[in-house]
């Protein structure tokens, strides 16, 4: 009977307290979860709120008409390859078709090997040729042209391949027209040619551990998902060759080809595609008939004289094509290390590339091989404490794992690359280290130099994935990892890409390069030593020479069938006159210099790098190009409005990617939430869910009671 009494007082006391739990635990799960967002939710913001918190980011409509928001009108690109040498004229149109005056702000992408080495503005009829000058100095000039009322343009480098052109006193009705130009060695692959024209700065994650924290080109507005960009786009590409031209495509653009001249002249042109042409990579593809690549050498004897009253100098360049590849008998036992970016910017085509481009390399290893995966974004997770054997059941749980992944926060590339780098490795086994990202970041200088202090323990390759690609990371990871850059545009070429990093890994096609000079009095020699050959792709020396142009080069090396020598002659036909190779060493020069200078850290190569720009005349980090008209236009130059414009999202890249650069910045846009925030929001209402059950059970025993 006691105990027949009792029951009731029990569930009377869940049934009085029940309610109560339930109130109280949702009301703390719900201040789990907003403290968790750590975030305002947009969701309910007002219009203007909205546009407030959006508007260092995306673009957003003035609500003063007076103010042309929208000056790049457009932007025009002429390109003539001769052999293996692209000049590119590059003409962007700034028109102001509002009331006031302003000064126009661009960031802008380049090729990542681009030696700039020109800046023509065009005023009324007026010609303003612009003037190298060191960095700062060239901002003071600038500032000065802009409040004297002078319309002026100051074209600067942030990276190598982002730059910014401003605009100053852009009257009222004003066209100006501002041509860059620029020269770039185009070096085949497997006997594939290809011309690369950026037309975007994809999003950055500007991380708090990089060199470039806080930088204000990082938060250059965007335009909506969707919105293309009011800015008309046009390129035309004149192919000028040797030899007949096999095929001439592209994989990103619809285009028109027409050829003349036996098939060895052809002229390129967008298609009339309606879709926008300028928010992905431009990316031109050819072959020459025949097997062989065009080697050879190409000389430039200087005019006038040289620096400080020197002599003038003469340049050269040899390309020579390496032996075919051909598989080890003997292949030692690789272990892999797969990096792969699931940050909110590899959302949707990105993420789902990198999967498959994945599958085919995870799926491509030897049973002798190891591998592990890491995935990174705001966290880095190892699917396993240490390597597995590359077994058809680790693999395909691998896969599995990768599969059910979906792009979401930020890109803390230096931390993973870290846990890498120290994770244990068995002894006599080779590693190489993949990465696959976007590279949509600002710690490029920070990386570089992690991976060159690791290259004991492993090379890295780096393949990057998406329409709009950070080539700069992607290439400079490589290079410093002693690896090979891999860019993949769309998701056909994942098979390819994936079939060629297998070529390559499986066994170098040339070790030990090194090269001679017989007769030829050279100095100024890059690179100073020559890296491994990986797959079909030509040596490169630059250098300068004295004296007469005669003797040979050779290039030496081991091969997978013993020792290789390749030589070039050079005899008194050969022409002289290729004036770019000029700018091109320069550009080679400087780009060794900056490697070392990131891997030291001191700055200490500035004062070289600058003097080099100064002298060939070439943009660099230490280096730009002003023009200033001497005519004083704006008369009240202090109301002149600074504009930025907006660039398009680039194709494929999700609004939640500019979360991740407006996260450093403190803007309140959206983002997609980190994997642990979700994880800790599932555990809040899984809390939730076993107190409802429990709940559920008390009062179904009590009903059965």
């Amino acid at each position: 009977m006691p105990h027949t009494t009792a029951q009731p007082d029990r569930w009377s006391s869940w049934s009085q307290w029940g309610p109560w739990l339930w109130a109280s635990t949702l009301a703390l799960a719900t201040l789990a979860f907003l403290a968790l967002m750590a975030r305002p939710l947009h969701a309910q913001e007002a219009p203007a709120e909205r546009q407030k918190t959006e508007s260092p980011y995306f673009f957003v409509k003035s609500d003063t008409p007076d103010v042309d928001r929208l000056p790049l009108k457009a932007t025009e690109v002429d390109v003539k390859i001769s052999g293996v040498i692209a000049d590119v004229r590059v003409t962007q149109t700034y028109r102001n078709e509002g009331q006031r005056a302003i000064e126009a702000r661009y960031v802008f992408p380049g090729a990542t090997r681009a030696a700039v080495n020109g800046l023509n503005v065009r005023l009324g009829g007026r010609l303003i040729t612009a003037q190298i000058r060191e960095k700062q100095q060239a901002r003071i000039e600038y500032e000065a042209a802009k409040t004297e009322g002078k319309t002026a343009a100051l074209l600067e480098q942030h990276l190598p391949n982002v730059f910014q052109m401003n605009v100053a006193n852009i009257l009222p009705n004003d066209e100006v027209r501002v041509e860059l130009r620029y020269t770039e060695l185009l070096v085949p692959q497997s006997g594939n040619y290809q011309f690369v024209f950026p037309t975007v700065v994809g999003p950055r994650y500007n991380s708090p551990q990089s060199g470039n924290a806080g930088a204000p080109w990082v938060a250059q507005p965007v335009l909506r998902a969707g919105v293309a960009s009011p800015s008309a786009f046009s390129l035309k590409v004149a192919l000028d060759m040797p030899i007949g031209l096999q095929e001439v495509r592209s994989a990103t653009h619809d285009i028109e080809v027409a050829r003349r001249d036996d098939g060895r002249y052809a002229e390129v042109a967008l298609g009339a595609a309606r879709v926008p042409a300028n928010d992905r990579d431009f990316v031109l593809d050819y072959r020459l008939a025949g097997e062989r690549i065009q080697s050879g050498l190409m000389l430039y004897k200087g005019q006038g004289q040289g620096l400080n009253g020197a002599g003038a100098e003469n340049f050269f360049l040899a390309m020579i094509e390496p032996p075919k590849a051909v598989a080890a008998s003997a292949i030692v036992p690789r272990d892999y290390i797969f990096v792969v970016d699931i940050s909110g910017s590899m959302h949707g085509f990105p993420l789902d590339t990198a999967k498959t481009v994945l599958e085919r390399l995870i799926g491509g290893l030897r049973p002798s091989d190891t591998f592990n995966v890491m995935l990174f974004s705001g966290s880095a997770q190892m699917l396993s404490p240490h390597s597995v054997p590359a077994s058809r059941a680790n693999i395909a749980q691998a896969l599995s794992t990768l599969q059910s992944r979906q792009g979401g926060g930020s890109t803390e590339l230096i931390p993973a690359l870290k846990q890498v780098y120290a994770a244990p490795k068995a002894a006599g086994v080779s590693r190489t280290v993949v990465v696959v990202t976007d590279g949509y970041v600002t710690v490029e200088r920070e990386a570089f130099e992690l991976v060159r202090k690791n290259l004991s323990k492993a090379n890295l390759f780096a393949f990057g994935i998406g329409s709009a690609v950070n080539r700069q990371l992607i290439e400079g990871l490589a290079r410093a990892g002693m690896g090979e850059p891999f860019v993949i545009t769309d998701p056909i070429q994942a098979p390819e890409q994936a079939a060629r990093f297998r070529r390559m890994v499986e066994s170098p096609v040339l070790t030990n390069v090194r090269a001679r000079f017989e007769g030829l009095d050279v100095y100024d020699v890059e690179p100073a030593v020559l890296p491994d050959v990986l797959g079909e792709r030509p040596v490169i020396v630059f250098g300068k020479w004295r004296g007469a142009a005669q003797g040979r080069v050779l290039i030496e090396g081991d091969g997978a069938n013993g020792p290789y020598r390749a030589a070039v002659a050079i005899d008194g036909l050969a022409r002289q006159d290729t004036a770019a190779l000029r700018t091109l060493w320069a550009r080679h020069r400087i780009a060794t210099l900056s490697d070392q200078e990131a891997l030291e850290g001191t700055g200490a190569l500035s004062r070289r790098i600058t003097d080099l720009g100064l002298q060939y005349g070439l943009l660099t980090a230490y280096t730009s190009f002003i023009a200033v008209d001497q005519v004083v236009r704006n008369p009240v130059p202090g109301q002149a409005l600074p504009v930025d414009q907006p660039s398009p999202l680039p194709q494929g890249v999700a609004e939640s990617a500019l979360g991740e650069a407006a996260a450093t910045f403190g803007a309140e846009v959206p983002s997609t939430p980190e994997p642990e925030m979700l994880g800790a929001v599932a555990v809040v209402l899984s809390m939730l869910a076993m107190l409802r059950r429990r709940l559920r059970r008390h009062d179904a025993r009590r009903f059965t009671a």
